[in-house]
């Protein structure tokens, strides 16, 4: 069984974590920062929610070929709150049973690695294997499809079916 990752890196550089403001906090209050951190939190707020509507996309997409939830990376904030700044969701990438299952099995992993708006390089990567996947599979349908005409004395041309047709 062959497992692929699509995944969502960070494009924001993880820096050494702020330790941890002193003093009392309570959640109803609101925290004073620095410019500069208040503008790291926010950066942080944005990538955390794009983290996770890009796995969210490969989840939706993937179905039943998900062999786990999304799993993220994170960094904390200056205000001590941790925030995806990374991603991924494995899915299984092992051909079918059959040459048309498998060809049927690369589309959904072609579509999953793609389902987000920005695919990383590994998205396009685990679709590009796919890509292979099928061709190779529509090269053993051909071939089985030639041999069969083949042995009953029919020409190539009759035989050949383009299943991507």
């Amino acid at each position: 069984m062959g497992i692929g990752a699509i995944t969502s890196s960070s494009t924001y550089a993880p820096q050494a974590s702020a330790p941890a403001r002193s003093g009392t906090r309570t959640q109803s209050a609101q925290q004073e920062y620095s410019a500069e951190d208040q503008a790291k939190i926010d950066k942080l707020k944005a990538r955390d929610l794009q983290v996770r509507q890009h796995e969210q996309a490969h989840l939706a997409v993937a179905g039943g070929l998900a062999t786990s939830g999304a799993t993220y990376t994170y960094q904390r904030g200056p205000n001590g709150v941790n925030y995806a700044v990374g991603g991924e969701v494995n899915i299984d990438t092992s051909p079918g049973s059959t040459p048309e299952e498998t060809i049927s099995k690369a589309r959904q992993i072609q579509a999953a690695a793609l389902a987000p708006a920005d695919p990383s390089g590994q998205d396009r990567s685990v679709a590009s294997s796919a890509a292979q996947m099928a061709q190779k599979a529509q090269a053993e349908i051909s071939e089985k499809q030639r041999q069969v005409a083949l042995s009953y004395g029919q020409s190539e041309k009759q035989a050949t079916i383009d299943i991507f047709a």
